[in-house]
């Protein structure tokens, strides 16, 4: 199986299950769609938390990009001490995006083999009569292609039991393959669209204009300012899947204009909850409180090497991480004075 479309047969299941209560390929799209929405909104609130949290940090690393631009070594230390210090992660967000990726391929693995995860016809039969379709002259079917167990069904369709059948399929497949509702408004979601105006367009176009939408929003809810190729990175993996739109059945198009309107409302919402400006204030205020804590002196009672007197100072936290390890060497000298330092030797007697 291709790791891309690995949670194919766990979406298949939920897809088909659907079907089974609604009976139209289209609703159960549109439902289907709805309840991965409503299962991916705790992510959602990660990832805006998330990129809120960014928005103030990118300044600092900004900051310390262009200091040591000339030093990676300490710009890496730099950075590094950030994460440590105060809980900034660059990967934070990252699960999100990737599991929203696997959940889109995974669609485009049921878009693609209805035939398969939807009626539930196995594998072997589909490409023994995808053979039995090229060898009768009926239509040439490439088993590798996304757009062929959609073209097999149009052509059950068409057929008697009998013809049918001779292809290897049972009368039930054959009764389910001809009873199963691809169309939705008079659009047959089992065909492919193309740049022609038609009804199959409809929905690629509409995948497009949400994708835009949903792109300005995000960035704007983000409150980070994308540098270099980062700027292009979420409109280049758009325009890959409306690539994808145009050389797979168009229930595909139809699950990405409902996915890019469910996840719009959800980034409307997950701002509200976490506002990159308000979250920017608060944070700064706790960052400046840290810094205020760690210049703050302290009183501490040390022994003055001079004079040898018991004194109280007032140390900055360098001088009491300084002091502390002072004191722990001292220890660990005393602790161990009367055990051998130097290595045994042989000695020979004279």
């Amino acid at each position: 199986m291709n790791i891309f479309y690995l949670l194919s047969p766990l979406l298949a299941i939920i897809m088909r299950f659907i079907y089974g209560f609604v009976g139209n390929y289209g609703w159960s799209i549109i439902i289907f769609t709805v309840l991965i929405g409503f299962l991916r909104f705790p992510l959602a609130v990660k990832q805006q938390k998330s990129m809120a949290k960014m928005s103030v940090y990118q300044p600092l690393i900004a900051e310390i990009q262009k200091k040591y631009a000339n030093n990676r070594q300490k710009q890496n230390e730099e950075l590094m001490k950030l994460q440590e210090e105060y809980g900034y992660s660059p990967t934070a967000g990252c699960l999100p995006m990737f599991l929203n990726m696997f959940v889109m391929l995974g669609v485009v693995g049921v878009v693609a083999k209805p035939l398969e995860y939807i009626v539930g016809v196995g594998s072997d039969v589909i490409a023994s009569a995808i053979e039995q379709v090229n060898a009768l002259g009926l239509a040439t079917l490439n088993a590798a292609n996304y757009t062929s167990q959609s073209t097999l069904m149009q052509l059950v369709r068409g057929m008697d039991m009998a013809t049918a059948t001779s292809l290897g399929f049972t009368e039930a497949q054959v009764n389910a393959i001809q009873g199963f509702d691809m169309k939705f408004f008079g659009v047959d979601l089992a065909g492919t669209p193309s740049l022609a105006f038609n009804m199959l367009l409809i929905w690629p176009l509409l995948s497009i204009v949400t994708m835009c939408l949903l792109n300005v929003i995000t960035m704007r809810a983000s409150g980070q300012e994308m540098q270099g190729s980062m700027k292009w990175m979420p409109w280049i993996m758009s325009l890959m899947f409306v690539w994808i739109s145009f050389t797979i059945p168009v229930g595909f198009s139809m699950y990405y204009t409902v996915s890019n309107l469910m996840m719009f409302v959800q980034t409307l919402i997950t701002k509200k909850m976490y506002d990159p400006e308000k979250m920017k204030a608060q944070m700064q205020a706790e960052l400046e409180a840290k810094r205020a804590e760690r210049k703050k002196k302290k009183a501490v009672t040390v022994v003055d090497k001079a004079t040898g007197e018991t004194v109280t100072r007032e140390v900055g936290e360098a001088e009491m991480i300084r002091l502390r390890l002072e004191k722990a060497r001292a220890e660990d000298a005393e602790k161990y004075k009367d055990e051998r330092t130097t290595p045994l030797t042989n000695t020979k007697e004279g």
